[in-house]
């Protein structure tokens, strides 16, 4: 029984600042909280920066850094007697394959990015501004009129979701609640996925007025910024900016800013479960409703926007709705789209909502060898064949087609790979990052890989795969969360377009 009064909220920065869950660790945190020992154990193990501080270099697994032969880098490392292991995406999709080291966290290459454009509403390749215009014209012009700016934007959720956004900012103003939270969600783990890095890295000043102006619309008293834990520089700059930004006396006095580290836990870029970690829980997605807007953070009024969506209210504010909406080609305003994989200029590049595929290939320089495939948003988002790079890269359009847009990690593959095997690596990512709080995800997503792996050993008999879906199906309708709604995607996207690579 947790003790009134215990210190729940600090069991993860504790764990953190001891080096992870080292022996004794979790009782003398017991001592310092009051949270029982056994409990904090439980959240310690959760979470892979913390169950395992002293598991070397971390190789990532990730699709794009397999491609790029992630397993020779492992075999190298082996080799050379150096410890390593494993580890799921580190959101370095453009430098693969790659790595961190965590006692000698490796710089950030350049990125390849679209040149500025005034079309474009964050704009990477320009300088960050400090002049903080828009919070200055969100306070004269007052929140209704920042919420109705973002309504005539049409801007939806750029995390993945594709919710309106005003839908949100709205709703947690009518709250009668008065004691509000913004909570930004940096915390980026989609496998192909590194444009929130690249927001905060080159306009950190962007999302600090952003995430003002949210606090400023919803008055909100608090802003918790949770940045995932191999993250060290990004949130270094991003914690460098709010200091100038205070210094430049831009900012509202009476809002508390947090940072949190995220510690290797995907699930947690699902909003409530994001809720969860600050908590210092668990990071396990919570039923709803209610939704956060009502019941969010310490279960009061949240307001959970991801790293791009907040990037792109400034430039809402400053030109006007209109001019946001009308930017869009297909879907209201510009986009951020991550490539990696089979392209001979992996980055992120900023462009019209809807651009084609082929548009986006041509972008990054092109294909490296023959197009056979490609994920268009993330691991969640299953494969298409080349025959449909013409379509919209947007909500709708990949919808349509039984994908989904997702956070526009796009990867490319060539007809060098073999589909079964690209299949079995984003099977192992979601069986190992599912948090195991429902049954169809924790078994569905278990039995996928080993239907995979058996399918392999066996020879590829077709008779291995009679049940991928029932399985995908049962996933699919009762899974709490969206990791298991979509963990059966790649695999059934794959035997759908490639039936001869599954034996039919």
């Amino acid at each position: 029984m947790e003790k009134k009064g215990a210190r729940r909220e600090a069991i993860l920065d504790l764990l953190h600042d001891r080096g992870g869950l080292r022996p004794g660790v979790s009782k003398e945190i017991h001592r310092e909280t009051g949270v029982p020992e056994a409990d904090i154990y439980g959240v310690g193990t959760f979470y892979h920066l913390l169950a395992d501080p002293d598991a070397g270099v971390r190789v990532c697994q990730g699709l794009s850094c397999k491609l790029a032969d992630s397993d020779g880098l492992k075999a190298r490392y082996d080799a050379e007697g150096k410890k390593s292991c494993f580890t799921a995406c580190l959101g370095r999709c453009d430098m693969a394959p790659a790595f961190w080291d965590p006692s000698d966290e490796p710089p950030l290459a350049d990125c390849a990015l679209s040149p500025s454009s005034p079309d474009q509403a964050i704009d990477l390749a320009a300088p960050d501004p400090t002049g903080y215009t828009a919070v200055a014209k969100a306070a004269e012009k007052g929140p209704e009129w920042v919420v109705e700016q973002l309504e005539t934007s049409g801007l939806t959720g750029r995390g993945g979701a594709g919710f309106p956004a005003h839908i949100k900012w709205r709703a947690v103003r009518q709250q009668a609640e008065t004691e509000r939270y913004v909570v930004l969600n940096a915390d980026e783990g989609e496998p192909g996925t590194f444009k929130d890095r690249e927001v905060i890295l080159r306009r950190p000043h962007l999302v600090i007025e952003g995430l003002a102006i949210a606090a400023l619309a919803l008055e909100a008293g608090a802003i918790y910024i949770y940045v995932r834990g191999e993250f060290g520089r990004v949130k270094r700059d991003l914690m460098a900016a709010l200091d100038e930004a205070r210094g430049l006396g831009v900012l509202d006095e009476s809002v508390e800013w947090h940072f949190h580290d995220g510690h290797g836990a995907y699930i947690c870029g699902e909003e409530t479960a994001l809720l969860e970690a600050l908590e210092g829980k668990r990071g396990m997605p919570r039923m709803k409703p209610p939704f956060p807007v009502e019941h969010g953070f310490r279960g009061k009024p949240t307001l959970i926007q991801n790293v791009e969506s907040i990037a792109c209210v400034p430039a809402i504010l400053n030109r006007g709705g209109d001019w946001f909406e009308s930017v869009g080609r297909t879907q209201p305003g510009s986009k951020l789209y991550c490539m990696s994989g089979h392209v001979r200029q992996p980055g992120v590049y900023e462009v019209p909502m809807g651009v084609s595929m082929e548009e986006l290939l041509e972008l990054a320089g092109g294909v490296d060898g023959t197009l056979k495939a490609f994920s268009p948003g993330g691991a969640s988002s299953g494969f298409l064949p080349a025959d449909r790079t013409g379509i919209a890269m947007d909500f709708a359009a990949l919808a349509e087609e039984g994908s989904m847009l997702g956070s526009a990690g796009v990867v490319v593959l060539n007809d060098t790979v073999d589909m079964v095997e690209a299949a079995l690596t984003q099977a192992i990512f979601f069986e190992d990052e599912s948090c195991g709080q429902c049954a169809p995800c924790r078994i569905g997503t278990q039995i996928l890989r080993q239907t995979l792996e058996r399918y392999l050993a066996e020879g590829r008999d077709p008779k291995t795969l009679e049940f991928v879906d029932d399985v995908s199906w049962g996933m699919c309708e009762a899974s709490i969360c969206g990791l298991g709604q979509a963990a059966a995607l790649p695999l059934t996207s794959a035997m759908k377009y490639f039936p001869d690579e599954f034996g039919h």
